[in-house]
């Protein structure tokens, strides 16, 4: 790897050197994890959606009495501008620009975190009401299908706080590189998540009055 003066500008890899090639083996098997993840949402997609149509409620509160998509609205907007910083961060990474980098997983960071807290707020409010997953088969179904998506986001945060230290301790080496690049699929899967979530749980669950 090549060394230069300023190692906040350093050069990454060598595209002809052999650590690229270990960079894109495990990027490759990175997706091949993300692929069993999808299939695990899917499965609990499906199962909110019979039971949302189907008018599992056992007489307990339906989607349209406890989505609120405005704030909803709010939480993506933090979520997406938070992906946006982390796309800033890896074009920073491909200049080399190791500063730069930390300033956009720092920006990324905050806007996932901010997404947690409103999403932490609106929970405990319907906890605090009494609704709760055990009082119907939708609710469950619910708690279970957006609390899998915060958790994976509670987990990308800490994943952007470790590498946030490796890039400031260790520089824009080849295994920071090539963790950073696993973490932009994992941070914008969330996102690729959160659409589906938004559309058809907060979105959807509008439009069923029961």
């Amino acid at each position: 790897m090549s060394q230069i003066a300023d190692p906040d500008r350093a050069i990454l890899w060598d595209p002809n050197h052999t650590e690229h090639d270990m960079i894109e083996t495990r990027v490759l098997g990175f997706w091949l994890y993300l692929l069993s993840d999808a299939m695990i949402v899917a499965a609990l997609f499906a199962t909110y959606l019979v039971l949302d149509h189907r008018m599992n409620t056992a007489g307990g509160p339906t989607a349209s009495m406890i989505v609120h998509p405005v704030a909803a609205f709010g939480v993506t907007v933090l979520l997406f501008s938070g992906m946006l910083a982390y796309g800033l961060a890896m074009a920073a990474l491909k200049a080399g620009d190791r500063r730069r980098v930390l300033v956009w997983i720092a920006v990324a960071f905050i806007l996932g975190l901010g997404f947690l807290v409103v999403e932490g707020h609106e929970f405990a409010d319907l906890v605090q009401a009494g609704i709760t997953p055990e009082r119907s088969g939708f609710l469950s179904a619910f708690f279970t299908l957006v609390l899998y998506h915060g958790v994976h986001l509670m987990f990308g945060l800490l994943w952007l706080a470790v590498m946030a230290v490796q890039v400031w301790r260790q520089g824009l080496t080849a295994q920071v590189v090539y963790r950073l690049l696993n973490l932009k699929m994992f941070w914008f899967f969330q996102g690729f998540i959160w659409i589906f979530v938004f559309s058809f749980v907060y979105l959807t669950g509008t439009l069923h009055v029961h």
